[in-house]
């Protein structure tokens, strides 16, 4: 008997009925029903038949070949998810302000193997989120992610609030993930294929006093990115909302309002926070799903937030 007739044979059995390949190979063996030739196929024989490709699979990574932008990638998520889609095998573009700290991640990306481009950009000035999506294209031969990470949070209350705060977080956590879509959107219609992920929050579900323009911008994200998933599903592109609880990052740094800060300070205090690294998890998980899952939602909280 051929390999390929064994293989035939024992996926014919009942024991496989409705199995994955993968939960083929894991079973022990099976036996032929009565009437055939009585063939008993071990795993390790079985394991021979049928590990070729499956283990060349595994060993390659899910994003092989695959190019991404991250904006907001100096540090806390934006940095761990360069890593994570670099241990993908993506080919990692980081975006972020401070090149000092771009370059620090791209030698960790680096020394482990990867490859990164980092590219100084302000994701509020449209001039420099088209350059830096043209020059990746360019450079790297195509985009098949956008991660819209980049954002800040000045909480207050909107009495003692400060306008050219106001500004800020809708120029970063709006503008500056439209202008970065709107750059990728024409690239992937004409591959037939792409891959939005925007970072949006627990407050673009909930609004809390001290918390509403932030809130605001983030209740902007989820609907942007409900609507334009609805735009462009057709063209085979896929849009992902990830929406962190309190994470462990910089975040409280950039808070300007005493009162904001110590009251965000406590929340943080009371509980285990989520690290960067769990955000970064949860958004490799949604690139890395088969061509046809869209992981359109993630909600990920600590186990003691509120």
């Amino acid at each position: 008997m051929t390999k390929a007739q064994m293989y035939e044979k024992s996926i014919s059995c009942p024991l496989y009925a409705g199995m994955e390949p993968s939960e083929r190979k894991r079973s022990q063996w099976c036996s032929a029903e009565a009437g055939s030739d009585g063939l008993q196929l071990l795993e390790s024989e079985f394991n021979h038949q049928v590990s070729e490709n499956y283990q060349e699979q595994m060993m390659a990574g899910k994003l092989d070949a695959k190019v991404a932008i991250i904006t907001g990638a100096s540090s806390g998520i934006g940095a761990a998810t360069a890593i994570a889609l670099a241990e993908e095998g993506a080919h990692v573009a980081i975006a972020a302000r401070r090149i000092e700290l771009l370059n620090e991640v791209a030698q960790k990306i680096e020394a482990v193997g990867g490859k990164a481009l980092p590219i100084v950009t302000d994701v509020s000035d449209e001039t420099q989120v088209n350059d830096l999506v043209q020059k990746v294209n360019t450079t790297l031969g195509r985009i098949d992610i956008l991660v819209n990470n980049a954002g800040i949070a000045a909480l207050g209350t909107i009495e003692d609030g400060n306008p050219a705060e106001w500004r800020r977080q809708f120029d970063l956590n709006v503008l500056g993930l439209l202008y970065a879509t709107h750059a990728v959107l024409p690239i992937f219609k004409t591959q037939g294929v792409g891959h939005v992920v925007n970072l949006s929050s627990v407050a673009g579900r909930t609004a809390r006093a001290g918390m509403g323009v932030y809130n605001a911008t983030k209740w902007g994200v989820n609907a942007i990115s409900e609507a334009l998933r609805q735009e462009v599903h057709k063209h085979n592109i896929r849009v992902t909302i990830i929406e962190p609880g309190l994470v462990a990052t910089e975040f409280i740094d950039n808070i300007t309002d005493p009162a904001a800060k110590q009251a965000l300070e406590a929340r943080f205090k009371a509980i285990t926070p989520l690290q960067p690294e769990d955000i970064a998890r949860a958004i490799a998980y949604a690139v890395t799903q088969p061509p046809h899952v869209n992981v359109n939602e993630i909600l990920i909280r600590p186990t003691q937030q509120e």
